[in-house]
């Protein structure tokens, strides 16, 4: 027998041996369990035997099937939370565990038989057709684009990163806005929120940066905002530009809470998957604080005690597992440079997810309603914004400038009140007269046109030059 003949025999008999492995284990079988009670969102089901997490069918005859995720249990009751219209839904509707995937035998290699996998949760499209595209929280088109190809499923679900694996933030990254590149300068791999009230400008800023941001890949979340925005934020805020190189996962307000928390983490999934390939994303999610009410809305309804300000603890857990998710990936290659929007509610610093978001981010920028009002855009407060690794990626020159325009800036508006009064007379307090000579300056450094794009180098310039002056 000739050398390749030979290999060959004794890879078939590898394979051989796989498939009578697997004919001799004995295969569990599926149980179906039965619809008993539905109370608002939850869904009660008996004989459901699944880890939580998995997805489950609930097929009614004469009814489309409703997707459905398993996401507690008492004592042999399931809870379920669905996602889709559960109109039609009667008692005694049969509930049906999505199969388990089935990993076939590698063809060659020794010790891998066929099995069953444990992970029964959503696999959802990943790939570059993507890119250009709006999808929901399921993949599905919403852009009347066709089928999307050139994608293929993944689980939502990846295991967490090692923090020793992680590279520090050591690289600046250019995000076209002059008041952040020159103040609250960004590194690739940071993670930031904007802290706004409503009708500020976020979403405008969002625009922005989504057009002029240094990066290979955009995905943008939009989550549990109103459906007229989406459409709006895409074509004007967007623009054709940014959307060549974004994917946007849309789950507005209407859709079920379940629906809205995978729709934030299929946008996280999709950032993993194209910076586990080496490229750097830019990951926009409006809003944080819609996830964190989705998940409030599911941990009330299946029995959680609520407890800050009406939110259950497990909001606060699951907040920081899923921005962890970004960053830098293993050994530097590839990165997720995030922004979350996280509403304050009635300009409230204090509301209980703007305080855990800031704790658990790399910096938050400010956005204050008192300058959108005076039309003075973006609204960055630049007092209380800060970026934490600023002093890791920018220049010790930068540092020191950025310092003391803020104490110019500060010094300032301390004495805003004097200034308009007419009571302020120079000549006694040095700083404060070199803050007002240069205050027309410094207004304009801070302030910029949505569709004016100023690079990190040309912010550092004009930043240096003010300070020099």
């Amino acid at each position: 027998m000739t050398p390749v003949a030979d290999t060959r025999a004794r890879k078939w008999s590898r394979y051989l041996a796989d498939l009578q492995d697997f004919a001799a284990a004995p295969q569990p079988l599926e149980a179906v369990g039965t619809l008993l009670r539905v109370t608002g969102l939850v869904l009660e089901a008996a004989g459901v035997r699944v880890p939580v997490g998995s997805i489950c069918e609930i097929r009614q005859p004469g009814q489309p099937p409703v997707l459905a995720e398993v996401v507690g249990f008492n004592g042999d009751r399931a809870f379920l939370m669905p996602t889709g219209d559960l109109h039609g839904l009667a008692s005694g509707a049969r509930v049906i565990p999505r199969p388990a995937p089935r990993v076939p035998p590698r063809f060659g290699v020794e010790n891998h038989p066929w099995r069953r996998s444990e992970d029964r949760g959503l696999h959802l499209p990943m790939g570059e057709g993507l890119l250009g595209r709006v999808v929901d929280s399921h993949g599905h088109p919403l852009d009347r684009g066709g089928p999307i190809a050139d994608v293929h499923a993944q689980p939502m679900i990846r295991r967490p990163i090692n923090a020793m694996d992680r590279d520090p933030v050591r690289q600046a990254l250019d995000t076209g806005v002059r008041s952040i590149n020159a103040l609250l300068t960004v590194g690739r791999g940071q993670r930031l929120g904007l802290f706004a009230g409503t009708g500020v400008g976020k979403s405008v800023l969002l625009g922005m940066m989504a057009r002029y941001t240094a990066a290979d890949v955009i995905v943008v979340g939009l989550i549990g905002e109103r459906g007229r925005e989406v459409k709006e934020f895409i074509e004007d805020i967007l623009g054709d530009e940014g959307r060549r190189r974004s994917v946007v996962v849309a789950a507005p307000a209407d859709a079920p809470p379940l629906v809205r928390m995978q729709g934030a983490s299929y946008a996280t999934a999709i950032a993993e998957h194209f910076r586990d390939r080496g490229q750097h994303v830019l990951l926009l999610m409006d809003s944080l604080t819609r996830y964190a009410m989705a998940q409030r809305e599911i941990a009330l309804a299946i029995g959680e005690p609520p407890a800050t300000k009406g939110y259950p603890p497990s909001v606060f857990a699951k907040l920081p597992q899923l921005v962890e998710r970004s960053g830098n990936g293993l050994n530097g290659v590839g990165s997720i440079t995030a922004f979350y929007t996280v509403l304050t509610e009635g300009d409230d610093p204090q509301d209980p997810i703007a305080d855990a978001a800031r704790g658990i981010l790399d910096g938050h920028i400010v956005l204050s309603r008192e300058l959108a009002e005076s039309g003075h855009y973006p609204a960055i407060d630049v007092e209380r914004s800060i970026s934490r690794v600023m002093t890791s990626v920018a220049p010790q020159e930068h540092i020191v400038a950025a310092r003391k325009l803020r104490q110019l800036l500060a010094k300032y508006n301390k004495a805003r009140d004097l200034i308009q009064l007419g009571a302020y007379a120079p000549g006694h307090d040095a700083e404060l007269d070199t803050a007002v000579r240069l205050h027309g300056q410094i207004v304009a450094l801070l302030q910029q046109d949505m569709r004016e794009c100023a690079d990190l180098d040309a912010s550092r310039e004009e930043l240096l030059a003010i300070v020099r002056t």
